[in-house]
């Protein structure tokens, strides 16, 4: 069972509440509509229930809020807008990555797709599906953990009549099995007909919580739509008649040249045109609804058609359907779950792999630094004016940083902000992991992804250099463990700059200029702050430290200690340092939410 309790949203100042002192609740083994026209709060609603919006209320999955549950997949499937995900990524990818985001079997990703209907586009990108086919992967999304409770924002959105039977067959037996669901929709009509419960809100206030017989009854009734060229003339034919015969109709002027007629019938109207002469285009009887609805009331609804699906959908004149669901209903379910979620450190790690893996952006960026580097280390390398670490890094004395270090900052960037603007854990789905085991997952995978791109710098820079000048040209330096390590170290601190600027400002520009500002605008300064003569000297140290730990090590220790030191009192490494401690501390401040967990 799902309770809201007295949901309110903040608004800005000068703005009215979204909504206002909302309390219902949806019955577990029922599917449960809330309804309202647009702009009356439906989508503020789901997103108080999830948390995702600051107000006050509370809303019990089962008798737990979201922030208390262990497994939120597993608890609460949620379709909120559209599909979040890169266009670029692949139906299959994107629900494989979630899959790893959720900790099930990534063979859960194709058992949906063919309970769906696009087992035969599990290979095509999300930008190229239409709006249908992306509600699909939505509803597949929300399907993943096989959860207790949907949560679905309107789920009918641009699919056709056959689809939308499909969808709430769908849920129906979603909730013959036990499980609860709620949606939003805003026209009365498929809330009579495919719901069992109808919420109705206008304005963030509760209108009215009734069953769906009592909806049909109270809020909808019969109306004729009419279309003629002279619909003034009838108007009036149909008005004077009513009066005559002391009867009680409404005649409706709609756009152009059509008329909704209210306590009258078809025949009765065609009669009325034939007597006076009026040409008729059409004329059908409707289901108009009776409720507050500060925009035009909504169209019929379309004939489901003779297909599979008939009958699923009743018309709102009629009883809804039971609870229920037949046989072939059931078989719309996906297969429940033999196992619980896994619980692993490598979770997170197994996501962010296939979220970076899933698009070429990574692949393109490492192809785009790889052939900058040849084309400034060949060149450096014939006019002699820059040392070997240099040519074999192509950093040139002109440029902040080389090229190496610029593409791992944008790798980093990449890994939030791309997030951000495709949200593949976006705070939507209920289910969104933003704390420390994401960050620790996206810090190792990234650290990983510069360490190869600045390797691969090295090693392709080397071979061209040897096949343009010969090998002499490119001798093993003295002290290549020295140079080895502050490479590495450059290229993880401008990886996890791009990182936690993107992380901070949720756009991945922020985190490239993270990365290099670090070089035009830190370092500077840090010289600027240091500049003039030492005072003090950190000859002795290793000694110092000896003392203090009361330890033995051996003295080889000591020249790898005093290095290191030396290495991290660099302008840059120093710069470095101090700009990933305030990023790591504002993102630890604005990015991790308590509420959700790994």
């Amino acid at each position: 069972m799902l309770q809201a309790i007295g949901l309110t949203s903040t608004p800005r100042r000068d703005l009215t509440r979204a909504v206002d002192d909302l309390t219902f609740e949806a019955r577990a083994g029922s599917v449960t509509a809330l309804l309202g026209a647009p702009g009356a709060g439906k989508t503020t609603a789901l997103r108080l229930m999830l948390e995702l919006e600051p107000g006050r209320g509370a809303a019990y999955f089962r008798g737990r809020p979201l922030h208390l549950i262990a497994h939120p997949a597993r608890e609460i499937g949620v379709l909120l807008g559209d599909v979040p995900g890169h266009p670029a990524r692949t139906v299959r990818g994107q629900l494989r990555m979630l899959c790893a985001a959720t900790g099930v079997p990534s063979s859960r990703a194709d058992e949906l797709l063919d309970v769906i209907g696009l087992g035969a586009l599990r290979d095509e990108r999300l930008g190229t599906l239409s709006l249908g086919m992306d509600r699909r992967v939505g509803l597949a999304s929300a399907l993943l953990g096989d959860p207790h409770t949907l949560l679905l924002d309107g789920p009918t959105e641009g699919l056709s009549s056959h689809e939308s039977g499909r969808l709430h067959a769908l849920l129906r037996a979603h909730a013959a099995e036990g499980g609860t669901v709620l949606y939003t929709t805003s026209d009365p009509k498929e809330a009579a007909r495919a719901a069992d419960h109808v919420v109705t809100i206008d304005e963030g206030r509760l209108v009215a919580d009734q069953d769906a017989v009592s909806f049909a009854r109270t809020r909808l009734r019969p109306r004729v739509a009419v279309r003629t060229p002279h619909a003034a003339r009838l108007a009036d034919a149909l008005s004077r008649e009513a009066r005559a015969d002391r009867r009680s109709v409404e005649v409706v002027a709609e756009a152009g040249s059509r008329l909704t007629v209210y306590g009258s019938s078809c025949p009765e109207i065609g009669e009325t045109a034939f007597r006076h002469g009026v040409l008729v285009h059409q004329l059908a009887d409707e289901v108009g609804d009776m409720g507050p609805a500060p925009g035009p009331a909504p169209g019929p609804a379309p004939d489901p058609g003779p297909g599979p699906d008939a009958g699923l959908a009743p018309g709102p004149d009629t009883e809804p359907r039971p609870a229920g669901p037949a046989a072939h209903d059931r078989e719309l379910l996906p297969p429940p779950l033999s196992e619980r979620p896994v619980r692993s450190p490598l979770r997170p790690v197994r996501y962010e792999l296939r979220r970076m893996l899933g698009v070429r952006t990574a692949a393109l960026v490492v192809a785009a630094v790889l052939a900058v580097s040849v084309a400034l280390a060949v060149p450096l390398a014939r006019t002699g004016g820059t040392p070997l670490p240099g040519l074999l890094v192509a950093w040139p004395a002109i440029l902040p940083l080389p090229p190496a270090a610029l593409g791992a900052g944008l790798l980093g960037a990449f890994s939030f902000g791309d997030e951000f603007r495709y949200p593949a854990l976006a705070g939507a789905r209920g289910t969104v992991p933003r704390r420390l085991g994401l960050l620790l997952a996206k810090l190792a995978v990234t650290a990983g992804a510069a360490l190869l791109l600045a390797f691969l710098v090295v090693a392709v820079d080397a071979q061209a250099l040897r096949l343009v000048y010969g090998s002499a040209a490119v001798p093993v330096p003295d002290n290549w463990p020295g140079l080895s390590a502050g490479w590495a170290g450059l290229a993880v601190g401008s990886a996890w700059a791009g990182l936690l600027g993107a992380g901070v400002f949720r756009v991945a520009a922020a985190g490239v200029a993270a990365v290099v500002a670090v070089p035009t605008l830190v370092v500077p300064l840090l010289q600027k702050t240091l500049a003039g003569p030492s005072a003090r000297s950190i000859v002795g140290l290793p000694v110092r430290l000896r003392e203090l730990a009361w330890l033995e090590w051996p003295q080889q220790a000591d020249r790898w200690l005093m290095a290191m030191v030396r290495l991290v009192a660099q302008p840059v490494a120093a710069a470095l340092a101090l700009s990933l401690s305030a990023l790591l501390c504002a993102y630890l401040l604005t990015g991790l939410r308590r509420r959700a967990r790994w």
